[in-house]
């Protein structure tokens, strides 16, 4: 199957420390919209492995995402729509909401809160790292937030966007940072 990995246009999010959920001093989320297109027969979950691995981000686990609002201070992280509808608030508690349907692609910066607000029945999501993060989830209420922001601060760059490699959009957009 020839590679079903669109460009598309960006959505750039930024997030300041609220108090309680870090978010990222220096990095945005990224959004890509219908990223991946494929028949409606093809295995997207499978795609969404093989394509972020292909570029570095590793450790890919199939789910759904957290219904409690949490962060990752040791790691970045993207998650693939393989099938179904989610709507998350990215964040923090009062920050932004994302609805995302099968296609769409959202990488988020270690700090960056997240959580599912709702989803279809079918919703099925993929993630996955860059190498060498250090899978955590803390809670804005179970951590120390000082200690949380200095983890963040010394998670590095990764070299390559998940779904576009070392020329992406994301490593032109983190890197310049």
């Amino acid at each position: 199957m020839p590679r079903a990995v669109l460009p598309r246009p960006l959505e750039v999010l930024k997030f300041s420390d609220d108090g309680q959920t870090p978010n990222n001093p220096f990095l945005p989320v990224v959004v890509y919209r219908t990223a991946l297109v494929m028949p409606a027969h093809a295995d997207r979950a499978a795609e969404f492995e093989r394509i972020p691995a292909d570029n570095g981000w590793t450790d890919a686990w199939r789910d759904g995402i957290y219904d409690h609002l949490h962060f990752h201070s040791a790691t970045h992280e993207v998650l693939g729509i393989a099938r179904g509808h989610v709507r998350v608030q990215v964040g923090g508690k009062s920050e932004t909401i994302l609805d995302l349907d099968a296609g769409d692609v959202v990488v988020l910066p270690a700090g960056t809160g997240h959580q599912r607000l709702a989803l279809s029945g079918n919703l099925l999501v993929v993630g996955a790292y860059p190498s060498g993060g250090r899978y955590d989830k803390p809670t804005p209420s179970d951590t120390d937030h000082e200690r949380a922001v200095r983890s963040i601060a010394g998670v590095p760059v990764p070299a390559t966007d998940p779904m576009y490699g070392a020329n992406g959009p994301l490593t032109e957009i983190w890197h310049s940072r």
